[in-house]
């Protein structure tokens, strides 16, 4: 198994947009169902500030929820961002012995690493104790994939994007190029142009 992301799904999309102009209202627009396009380009350019600066909050409204599969390598440092959260995930604790360790860890991880693994597992089987269940827990691999569902807003996707694109780990690039094909994500995250088709989002 390898990195990949499934079942994403955006929400709030076009009443974030919409806001994204309350600082500038007298009377709120939340009658508007979908954005114009005044609203699309104050988007993109509150959107693209710079992070931390504030005028990018709007993001926060627009909701991300995906599943990732990610080896453990790299949920090391996905746990570091407080607004990417979990909503749950599979548990290494409950199902350990059941997993297809094999099929389960990239294609990097070391064969040698992996078939020793398995002998671990063959061997607390056989015969199981506590001492051997810390040493199946010790010694996953890193390259285990692990699989949870995620939620997220644009804001926090903007920063990840921004501090992982040029990242050693491949699975940083992939993450940023799963990014890119979010609604809008490249027009009011990035500044690239205003040309996506508006869609009205749950």
């Amino acid at each position: 198994m390898e990195f990949h992301i499934e079942s994403t799904e955006v929400y709030g999309l076009n009443k974030a947009v919409i806001a994204s102009g309350n600082a500038m209202r007298t009377v709120m627009a939340n009658n508007l169902l979908d954005y114009t396009d005044k609203d699309l380009k104050r988007a993109a350019l509150l959107g693209t500030t710079g992070p931390g600066e504030g005028h990018d909050n709007f993001l926060n409204g627009i909701i991300v929820q995906f599943d990732l599969y990610a080896p453990l390598y790299m949920w090391k440092q996905i746990q570091r961002y407080h607004f990417l959260d979990f909503v749950s995930s599979q548990s290494t604790m409950h199902r350990l012995l059941k997993f297809d360790v094999a099929t389960q860890c990239v294609s990097d991880t070391d064969p040698v690493i992996v078939r020793r693994y398995q002998d671990l597992v063959a061997d607390y089987n056989a015969a199981p104790d506590a001492a051997k269940w810390r040493t199946l827990v010790a010694s996953l691999p890193c390259g285990f994939v692990l699989g949870a569902t995620m939620t997220t807003n644009y804001r926090q996707l903007k920063t990840i994007y921004l501090q992982r694109r040029n990242h050693k780990l491949k699975e940083w690039h992939d993450f940023c190029a799963w990014c890119e094909t979010l609604p809008l994500f490249t027009t009011i995250c990035l500044g690239e142009g205003t040309s996506e088709s508006k869609t009205i989002q749950k």
